[in-house]
């Protein structure tokens, strides 16, 4: 648990930043917004998929990778067709963020999968 905790945290950290640089760079009550909501989902999501990942990482990593890119990407899907809509919120800053939330946190995942 403790390994997920650190990750949890590192993904914090790292989503926090890239939320940060994207509300300097692109200023707006409605772009916040949508921004928030991403990195929101982003964090929940990479729990998710950093959890299946370990839990499959001793039989087939491969398995666990791929199972975690269709999360991330459903989750992007779910985001595109039903939330944005759903609240209001720019598509471009919400899936644009998203993405970039999940890319940028799914860099560091193999550092906390070592065994």
């Amino acid at each position: 648990m403790k390994r997920v905790a650190s990750f949890l945290a590192a993904c914090l950290g790292l989503i926090g930043v890239m939320w940060l640089i994207a509300v300097l760079v692109f200023p707006g009550a409605e772009v916040r917004r949508a921004l928030d909501v991403a990195a929101l989902v982003a964090a929940g999501v990479q729990v998710v998929t950093f959890l299946v990942a370990r839990a499959m990482a001793r039989r087939n990593v491969m398995a666990g990778w791929g199972i975690g890119v269709a999360l991330r990407f459903g989750a992007l899907a779910i985001v595109a067709l039903v939330v944005v809509p759903r609240l209001g919120l720019p598509l471009a800053a919400s899936l644009l963020g998203l993405a970039t939330f999940l890319f940028v946190s799914t860099l560091i995942e193999p550092l906390f999968l070592k065994q």
